[in-house]
């Protein structure tokens, strides 16, 4: 209905479009259907010509007017000064249907059933053409809270509806985005925790239950000892001070570098410093490899051993196996070990998952012992896992 629309899509007139929208009416309801009948581009035509429009289809028998809002470009304000005129002009019930092309289609509807629109178009997630129309979840968890309304809605299903839509459409949702983002009842930031698990309603709206979500303690650089002490506590691991020191500090240098941390990460930390012997008769002070196609594997390993300072270099074929050769060389005068058992393990998926390292070493009298390690390194992660075992089998 729109000029727009008249003069570059249909060419038609005035005249014509409401004569044939009539006709269309007329010939739905003699079929014995319920009409809604939609001005396209309505919030672009004007508001005289429109009224005529709608009340042209009413009079020829239209249950419900819909009101497009096609490109998305109202604004509360306008909503609601559109909304309150047809609600006076027009005495069947009315529709709305509203794009979000300026991230408002959720705030238009809400003002256009304040001002008396019967009902709303919604989408699941707001998927619809070129930025989507009035999220569905967003708009009925918001008349629900903010409103008291009973739509009929059961909101325990949203979060599952949500993720199954993005599944089967391939169109997945951003973690921010409300009600049934993965972040929507994630927690990060210490003080954020803090309150949290003090009272869950000192930063949550609503509970995620509502909407059938999950509240999550995100670990990353701005997480607390609250949120630490909090997901440990939940994964029944006890530590002591200074091993949650230990443990936290990793998760905040791992954070500070962009990572998030996830249960299983954090998980697999906490067990490698409960497994890590509590004096450090060794320590690693420096470690270069160098590796290639067409090159030897080759690393340089610096250690303390008992307060004395050794380095040495080893060939191997790899760079793990080098730089294990290099550490059995180094402490041969203090234990003679032998690598029994040697696992390596992503902990998460993707390219920055943490290497989890898993190693068996015994000396020549069979005591055995075991070592881990969890770094992002996949060597770093091997050599650090070599070097708890040596301390654990030098404190037996």
């Amino acid at each position: 209905t729109s000029p727009l629309h008249r003069d570059y899509k249909l060419k038609k007139s005035k005249e014509e479009i409401l004569n044939q929208a009539i006709e269309a009416v007329e010939y739905a309801k003699d079929h014995g259907l319920t009409v809604e009948f939609s001005a396209e581009d309505a919030t672009r035509t004007e508001l005289n010509y429109l009224i005529e429009f709608y009340k042209g289809v009413e009079g020829a028998g239209a249950d419900i007017i819909n009101v497009p809002d096609t490109v998305g470009i109202l604004v509360p304000s306008t909503t609601r000064d559109l909304i309150r005129i047809l609600r006076k002009k027009i005495n069947v019930p009315i529709s709305l249907h509203f794009h979000n092309d300026f991230g408002l289609a959720v705030s238009n509807s809400i003002i256009g059933i304040e001002e008396g629109a019967n009902q709303a178009h919604c989408t699941i997630n707001g998927i619809g053409e070129r930025a989507g129309n009035t999220s569905l979840e967003d708009l009925v968890v918001s008349l629900k809270i903010a409103y008291g309304a009973n739509i009929g809605v059961d909101t325990t299903k949203l979060y599952d509806t949500s993720n199954f839509i993005g599944s089967i459409t391939g169109i997945k949702m951003p973690p921010t985005k409300p009600i049934v983002g993965e972040n929507a009842f994630a927690h990060e930031s210490g003080i954020h925790v803090d309150g949290i698990l003090k009272n869950t309603s000192t930063y949550e709206p609503i509970p995620p239950e509502l909407v059938g979500h999950k509240r999550r303690i995100a670990l990353g650089k701005h997480t607390g000892h609250a949120g630490i002490k909090s997901k440990l506590e939940e994964f029944n691991i006890e530590v002591s001070p200074k091993q949650f020191e230990n443990i936290y500090n990793q998760v905040k240098t791992l954070g500070d570098k962009g990572k998030c941390i996830t249960d299983e990460d954090l998980k697999s930390i906490a067990i490698t410093e409960l497994s890590t012997s509590g004096k450090e008769y060794i320590k690693l002070l420096g470690l270069n490899v160098m590796t290639g196609e067409s090159v030897s594997a080759t690393a340089t390993v610096r250690l303390s051993i008992e307060g004395k300072v050794l380095e040495t270099s080893q060939i191997g074929v790899g760079p793990v196996d080098a730089a294990i050769g290099a550490i059995k060389s180094l402490v041969k005068e203090t234990v003679d070990i032998n690598l029994e058992e040697y696992r390596l393990e992503a902990v998460s998926g993707g390219t920055d998952a943490l290497a989890e390292t898993f190693v068996v070493i015994s000396d020549k009298d069979g005591h055995r012992a075991t070592g881990r390690a969890t770094r992002e390194d996949v060597i770093i992660s091997s050599v650090v896992a070599v070097i708890n075992s040596i301390n654990r089998l030098l404190a037996i």
